[in-house]
């Protein structure tokens, strides 16, 4: 059986919707969107398919992974009522299993990501108090060479001071100053029609793998290594 790829038109019609961001447009064509939005769902199927093979996505379809394409418009100064990308996020099954993935189609922006984009504030708790006692561990983890060749620096916001109870001079400062763990991973847009686009992303996502499993470890485990989840 042939991969599932992206069709040109699933693109094409981010690139029309941008330049007509209305209901009337959005109305006439809306065939259009329908066929493209099959199409993203049917790829989102064929992803969570291939990283079961490595993983446990608690995600159940390609349709529940997708983001609306419809904005929420009350509280923003954006009005234009329709997103002009396609994107969706696989969740990892078990409370063992921290962290997720996330992919994002739109024309010269296409990306995926890995990690943790908000973590709650107990989570945050835990993952400070590990780098402050196992920062060469989180140095060796970061030196990750499929890491590293992959996604190069681990990206995501930080706060301008130390958190509170850490000095400004710990060793580990420039880690316990991230309130985001992400990595990323762009691609061109004709990558993303490429017939093996699937399998690259899954392969991209199996190489994020040893920081979701160290971090795992570390949210499902006190400061003792005692596992809290009984």
């Amino acid at each position: 059986m042939a991969p599932i790829t992206i069709n040109i038109d699933s693109i094409e019609f981010l690139k029309d919707l941008s330049k007509n961001n209305n209901r009337e447009w959005f109305n006439t064509y809306k065939d259009r969107y329908v066929e493209a939005q099959n199409n993203i769902v049917a790829f989102a199927d064929a992803l969570i398919i291939e990283m079961n093979r490595h993983d446990q996505i608690e995600t159940a379809s390609g349709k529940k992974s997708l983001f609306r394409i419809y904005k929420d418009v009350r509280f923003s100064k954006d009005k234009m009522p329709y997103n002009t990308h396609w994107s969706g996020s696989l969740k990892r099954a078990t409370k063992k299993l921290r962290g997720g993935y996330y992919f994002r189609l739109e024309p010269g922006n296409s990306f995926i990501a890995a990690g943790f984009f908000g973590p709650e504030p107990n989570d945050m708790k835990r993952i400070r108090q590990d780098i402050d006692a196992n920062y060469e561990d989180w140095g060796k983890l970061l030196a990750n060479p499929a890491l590293v060749k992959t996604f190069g620096k681990m990206r995501g916001a930080q706060i301008k001071s130390a958190p509170r109870g850490y000095a400004k001079d710990h060793p580990a400062i420039d880690l316990l100053q991230y309130k985001q763990f992400l990595f990323k991973y762009e691609f061109s847009d004709e990558e993303i029609l490429n017939s093996d686009f699937l399998f690259k992303v899954n392969a991209i996502f199996k190489n994020m793998r040893p920081f979701l499993d160290y971090m795992s470890e570390v949210l499902s485990t006190d400061a003792n290594g005692i596992s809290i989840l009984d």
